[in-house]
């Protein structure tokens, strides 16, 4: 008798759960599709980011060691001016060092192309780096070995990636131009050991000091080493205040720390996209389960056991998985492709500039991304099936509709607590430099505003319910959302989580893009801009040639120099300019020291340098420029250009403490009246001829507009994954209203019964959608705008050092609430056409 009343297992089951999981698979292939798609889109645009990342460090990666040749370990400057080149024989013999090569580097071009510039001495870069030996090709012949060798001033040898880019070959006269200097060489050879994508080039380094203007200076020193602990003993009596250690590790370490927010902010963002599409297929799901309630009751009357409820569901969930998740990972390497082709490794924001990356396929990144997408679709079907097996048998053969009471209050404590722990989570300060908190925080308050729709629902549609004059289908529509907050609940999550996160990010991006533009309105304050390219300066006779250019007021010059402070973060730009006692434009200071001490050299340093480094206003710093040379923080000043940090200090104190005369960038005032444009010629036509084609003339709307469009660029993925979210949320609304009006067919079919005509039903059906939606459009964008303050106030700060004010999209907010609020009312009406087809009579009958 005992084994007769036990409950039968899953095993015995199996049988019916096949038909179960196949018949709705079968009849509605619609719904367990759109589900599918949505897995897909977000891992794919996870798993697309996350490659091209990837991607952009290996490639960032093969740059470096084509450039430095991959040496062990280097000396290396803290600045373009170089170190003086009586350090490399110290550094030579000092312990523990096998072995060292100097080295001159320089940014250069040949024509457009732009490459690094290497003088190296063959001896000893044969020894420590040998990548960086020419190779002269056979096909020359003989005849050309007395002239074409390594150590020939008027030779140069170029890798595969500079001979494609500028549309050369070997044998060739080319002109390089490097510091302002324009010099004809020969291409002497290749360089078949470096990195195939890193265009570089090099030269004699007694041939790259003497015809490029670096007489006794060195920028690096390649060191390979006999015993690290020994020389690392030596160096910290030897390497004088402006240079630094260095490794490959340093440089990799370099790259990822200027781009690694950027990078982890992306990835986030991408998988917003999949959290969006689980809360897609828990609507979903939850909708199927409500419609197939009687079937599952039924089915427990039968004998199927409370597991094969959950088990019916869960493995829909995994097979709407399993479809999603494969299909995402195809699509985001071809996602990967075209980023990779159209936007480079960085997708536009710059921070790989000039390199040539290739998709890398990550085995481990695809599993996980894979994973990710099966736990999506899983715990999106998971609570709808326990909450399936959780109802009794009886009272859902009775009952296939919302079992909340609507007299009974709708809990609002979870929602506020949930957001209330978000909100203390995302205080949290940063980990190693990034905003996990912050994401954390987001994502738990994500959740509580989710939790929060039935409350809100309730709460909205409360003062209309009590109504009792107004048209029958506009009452019916109220009475029904009122009394079934659940199943609008279900319909809603959807939408208020793809519409939270589409709003969160357009506020943030209108407040970034809304702080730079004025930025730039308080920065760009003089007519004219001039700036040297290719290492190339104004020295002090030019400089005085166009300060009495006809038509100009004032000339401002300034130098602008990267300055590495720490090996394994980017340098920041030291600028030298100016000051005229705080009133530079270039200043936008938002905080401000006290007075200065006597003899005390002051410095102005930037927003993103002051939270990097703890540069405070009054606090006494050491730069390694001239020696290691103290200053004291004048002030704190807005700088949206530079992520990496900035300091600013006089051009007086600069030249002073460099003996650097040169200047690479000319701010110019027209006197009253003055044609811009005749003076921009004119002080052109003054410029050295050697000089003309390496200055670059720019007014500030013009300058404004690139700013503009660079920031555009670097946000274009951002605007992608918004109207991804906005796509997923409208598909959502469309697949939820559409089934919820279906499942309703006996429900109609009662109210023709009572005397509503089909009319009646289509409009009810459609005032149902576009409350669902407006509600779902006020809650998503409630949600957002606080979800913006995170991102604003606390990942903005945390991941790029940038603070800013609020800046809300008014147009987007209108446009969202109405793409939403029509979509659902237009989605509804549609398939109500469908569910009320069929006669009254049909629609109500019983047929099992």
């Amino acid at each position: 008798m005992a084994s007769e009343s036990r409950e039968p297992s899953l095993r015995s089951s199996r049988l019916a759960l096949g038909w179960l999981i196949g018949g709705e698979c079968r009849f509605h292939p619609a719904r367990f599709l759109l589900t599918a798609v949505a897995i897909l889109v977000g891992v794919a645009l996870g798993f697309a980011v996350h490659l091209v990342n990837g991607s952009a460090l290996a490639a960032f990666d093969g740059a470096m060691r084509g450039v430095s040749g991959a040496a062990e370990l280097s000396v290396r400057a803290t600045s373009p001016l170089g170190i003086d080149e009586r350090l490399y024989p110290r550094v030579a013999r000092a312990d523990g060092v096998a072995d060292a090569s100097p080295v001159v580097t320089l940014d250069a071009r040949v024509g457009k192309t732009r490459l690094t510039l290497l003088g190296v001495d063959v001896i000893r870069a044969a020894m420590v780096t040998p990548s960086l030996i020419g190779v002269r090709p056979p096909s020359l012949g003989q005849d050309a070995a007395s002239t074409d060798t390594p150590f020939d001033e008027d030779s140069v040898f170029l890798s595969r990636a500079a001979l494609t880019q500028a549309r050369t070959a070997v044998g060739r006269r080319i002109v390089v131009t490097a510091n302002g200097r324009s010099v004809p060489l020969r291409i002497a050879g290749t360089l078949p050991a470096s990195d195939a994508a890193t265009a570089v080039a090099v030269i004699d380094i007694a041939a790259a000091q003497w015809r490029f203007g670096r007489l006794g200076r060195v920028d690096r020193i390649d060191l390979a080493l006999a015993d690290r602990q020994a020389a690392e003993s030596a160096w910290r009596a030897i390497l004088p205040a402006d240079a630094i250690l260095s490794s490959a590790q340093t440089q990799n370490a370099q790259g990822d720390s200027l781009s690694r927010a950027y990078r982890v902010n992306l990835d986030m963002l991408a998988l917003v996209a999949l959290l969006t599409g689980g809360f897609l297929v828990y609507s979903a799901q939850s909708l199927s389960v409500v419609r197939r309630q009687r079937a599952f009751a039924l089915l427990r009357t039968l004998g199927m056991p409370r597991g094969g409820i959950v088990a019916a569901v869960v493995v829909e969930g995994l097979a709407i998985g399993l479809v999603g998740a494969s299909a995402g990972l195809a699509a985001g390497y071809g996602l990967a492709w075209a980023a990779l082709h159209w936007f480079g490794g960085d997708l536009g924001a710059g921070y790989f500039g000039g390199g040539a990356a290739h998709v890398v396929f990550q085995p481990g990144a695809a599993l996980g991304f894979f994973a990710l997408g099966l736990l999506a679709a899983v715990l999106g079907s998971a609570l709808p099936a326990r909450a399936a097996a959780r109802a009794a048998p009886a009272a859902a053969l009775k009952n296939a509709g919302d079992v909340l009471d609507p007299r009974r209050a709708v809990p609002w404590w979870p929602a506020a607590a949930l957001l209330l722990v978000g909100g203390g989570v995302a205080m949290l300060p940063a980990i190693n430099g990034l905003p996990l908190f912050g994401f954390a925080g987001m994502a738990a308050m994500l959740a509580g505003g989710v939790a929060g729709v039935p409350w809100f629902a309730r709460t909205l549609l409360a003062p209309m319910a009590k109504r009792t004059r107004g048209s029958v289908p506009g009452m019916l529509a109220i009475r029904h959302l009122h009394g079934a907050p659940g199943e609008a609940a279900t319909a809603l999550c959807g939408i208020v989580a793809s519409t939270a996160l589409m709003i969160a990010m357009a506020t943030m991006v209108t407040s970034f893009r809304g702080a730079v533009d004025e930025w730039l309105g308080q920065v760009l304050g003089a007519d004219l801009y001039l700036r040297t390219t290719a290492g190339a300066s104004f020295d002090p006779a030019t400089r005085t040639r166009l300060a009495t250019t006809p038509g100009v007021a004032r000339l401002a010059f300034s130098r602008q120099i990267p300055l590495t402070i720490t090996p394994d973060r980017p340098p920041i730009s030291l600028i030298a300019r100016p000051e005229r006692g705080g009133r530079d434009p270039l200043l936008v200071l938002i905080a401000k020291g006290s007075a200065l001490p006597a003899n005390a050299l002051p410095v102005w340093v930037s927003e993103p340098a002051q939270r990097l480094y703890g540069w405070d206003p009054d606090e006494t710093i050491t730069l390694p420029i001239a020696g290691r040379t103290r200053f004291v923080v004048a002030g704190v000043w807005r700088d949206y250009g530079r992520q990496a940090g900035a300091v600013l200090i006089d051009e007086g104190d600069y030249q002073r403490l460099t003996g650097d005369e040169g200047r690479d960038e000319i701010s110019a005032m027209v006197a009253p009246g003055g044609d811009i444009g005749k003076v921009a010629d004119a002080m052109t036509a003054r410029l050295p001829a050697s000089l003309r084609d390496q200055v670059e003339v720019g007014r500030p709307a013009t300058l404004r507009k690139l700013a503009l469009t660079l920031f555009d660029r670097s946000f274009a993925v951002t605007y992608l994954l918004e109207a991804v979210a906005i796509l997923v949320g409208l598909a959502g609304v469309a697949a939820t209203m559409s089934a919820q009006t279906i499942a309703r067919e006996r429900e109609f079919g009662m109210l023709r019964h009572l005397g509503l005509t089909r009319r009646q039903l289509t409009a009810m059906l459609g005032i149902e959608g576009a409350i669902v939606g407006l509600t779902g459009a006020l809650a998503g964008i409630g949600l957002g705008l606080i979800l913006s303050q995170v991102l604003i106030h606390v990942i903005n700060p945390q991941s790029f050092n940038w603070t800013m004010t609020t800046r809300i999209p008014y147009e987007t907010l209108l446009g969202v609430a109405a793409a939403l609020t029509g979509a659902a009312a237009i989605t509804a009406v549609l398939a109500g056409r469908r569910a009320t087809a069929r006669s009254a009579v049909q629609s109500v009958r019983e047929d099992w």
